[in-house]
């Protein structure tokens, strides 16, 4: 059911490094869709919630944070797979905190269950919500969330 809204709400889809490699790295731990493949999925079910996607993968940090820059001001959310850069990059979690969207991380493998260094996440404490774990279906858990929560900060300003 696809539903009708007088403005489409805008959510930033951001991968970072390696990611453009899924579906051919490592299969066993990040499965066997690739990044174009959840990218779809995604701006689908975000089509039928009402939103639209603004893609970016990069394998630069600097890249990432432009694009964060240059997009907060159109946009209402972001759901990012920082990769690698969730453990130590600043200059993202600076972006994120800058941007005052509400931002769900997702990782696709479970990072607790990993490396120990795979432990530390600086962006965590900047985003709403972390999804680690759930495979593919981490990206569709956080828009639903970002825009469950979107809708309903909507409503609450309506009400006043």
């Amino acid at each position: 059911m696809l539903r009708y809204t007088e403005r489409t709400m805008q959510i930033l889809l951001l991968n970072g490094p390696n990611l453009n490699m899924l579906g051919t790295r490592e299969p066993a731990v990040y499965g066997y869709e690739t990044l174009d493949d959840i990218v779809k999925r995604v701006e689908r079910r975000a089509f039928e919630l009402g939103a639209e996607i603004t893609a970016c993968q990069s394998n630069h940090e600097g890249v990432l944070v432009d694009f964060i820059q240059q997009n907060q001001a159109k946009a209402e959310g972001i759901i990012i797979n920082p990769g690698a850069f969730g453990h130590y990059s600043y200059a993202i979690r600076d972006a994120i905190s800058g941007s005052n969207l509400p931002t769900v991380e997702v990782h696709i493998s479970n990072v607790h269950a990993r490396e120990a260094f795979r432990e530390t996440m600086v962006l965590s404490a900047v985003c709403k919500g972390v999804i680690t774990g759930l495979g593919w279906r981490g990206y569709l858990s956080a828009l639903e969330y970002l825009v469950a929560t979107l809708e309903n900060q909507g409503s609450e300003k309506d009400k006043k």
